[in-house]
């Protein structure tokens, strides 16, 4: 798919690789749509990346209505949408039994599930619905991409919940895209390893450097920029279709 005058829609579009994607985006000549919770992140982001290309509305990616509203949003101001960047998420951090032998809590895990996997297919499902109605571009009517983890391979101790969520994604993959082969919309997800997003930047450095030096090559952590050229790249290249692509330097993650 072309990406000048493209329009993409980018949830957790307002920091980490949600944010660095808009910035690849607009680069590349397309329009981007940041959802996201954060208001001030979102004028603020809007108004760096310039409001002639850049559009942010508030949204929560497991509210329906919402996310329905902010695609009819969209399409006012852009004409369609072709592009769709899940990256919306959260990642807490808790055993199945702590150290009392007391269980995880049952509403962090629905939380981090409802958000991270099923916030994921309600904005993948309605940006479908949308780009089914787009004019085809060499047999091509729109593109989703949606953000896993290695951690849904080799998930760690303490992340079943995060871990289980991102699996969600890499399982539903593959089925998503044969469900939306017929309508000519490719879908692919990225799995990337430990990256330097906002969450670990904040850090100390000695412990930046310890995860980063667990990377077979190269060993540091990686990029939000490097997630958003595999996104330019998933755009462009029309045979990725049905694919989660590991974004990790090699690392294969141990147990913690």
């Amino acid at each position: 798919m072309q990406l000048i005058n493209a329009t993409a829609m980018i949830t957790g579009g307002c920091s980490g690789l949600g944010l660095a994607s808009a910035r690849a985006l607009v680069a590349a000549g397309a329009n981007v749509v940041l959802i996201d919770i954060n208001e001030q992140a979102g004028a603020e982001q809007t108004e760096t990346l310039g409001t002639a290309k850049a559009l942010y509305v508030s949204a929560d990616v497991t509210n329906e209505p919402q996310v329905s509203a902010a695609l009819e949003l969209a399409v006012e101001r852009f004409g369609q949408i072709d592009i769709c960047v899940n990256c919306a998420g959260i990642a807490p951090a808790e055993r199945t039994l702590n150290k009392s032998a007391q269980p995880a809590s049952l509403h962090t895990f629905t939380k981090t599930m409802a958000i991270n996997l099923s916030g994921t297919f309600n904005v993948a499902r309605l940006a479908a619905a949308k780009m089914a109605g787009n004019t085809a571009q060499a047999d091509e009517r729109g593109v989703i991409i949606n953000t896993a983890s290695i951690a849904g391979y080799e998930g760690q101790i303490g992340q079943t919940a995060y871990a289980a969520s991102k699996a969600g994604i890499i399982g539903m993959t593959l089925p998503m895209a044969r469900d939306l082969a017929a309508v000519g919309i490719r879908v692919n997800s990225i799995a990337p390893g430990i990256m330097a997003t906002p969450l670990l930047t904040a850090m100390p450095q000695p412990v930046q450097d310890a995860l980063g030096a667990n990377v077979p090559f190269p060993k540091r952590l990686g990029l939000p920029e490097e997630f958003a050229r595999l996104v330019l790249h998933i755009v462009e290249n029309a045979y990725i279709n049905g694919e989660t692509i590991r974004l990790d330097g090699g690392l294969r993650m141990q147990p913690k």
